[in-house]
């Protein structure tokens, strides 16, 4: 919900909020709709994206990880927060500035 609530301020950077799901597609529409979200909220059910960014299961928990990634244009990773719980996530602040 914060994420969403603040979706004006990343709009207002230019910044694109997309969120990722380790889920099937229906289970994400589903999380997404529980979230609230308005950004796009995208399926990863083979875990092959979140495989690529090494955040898969680092919990033991089945799932990827609570992740942040600030990519820029050029598609290069420019901050990035791993969190060591399910409950560890940055503040929307926190990200706005770290945002290039």
């Amino acid at each position: 919900m914060q994420l969403e609530a603040n979706l004006p301020k990343f709009q207002a950077k230019n910044a694109q909020v997309i969120a990722l799901a380790v889920q099937s597609q229906d289970r994400a529409k589903v999380s997404a709709q529980a979230a609230q979200a308005t950004y796009p909220f995208l399926a990863d059910p083979d875990h092959q994206v979140a495989d690529a960014y090494t955040v898969y299961n680092l919990l033991g928990d089945g799932v990827a990880t609570p992740s942040v990634f600030i990519i820029n244009k050029t598609g290069q990773i420019v901050w990035s927060y791993i969190s060591q719980d399910a409950n560890d996530r940055p503040s929307s602040d926190t990200i706005l500035a770290n945002l290039p």
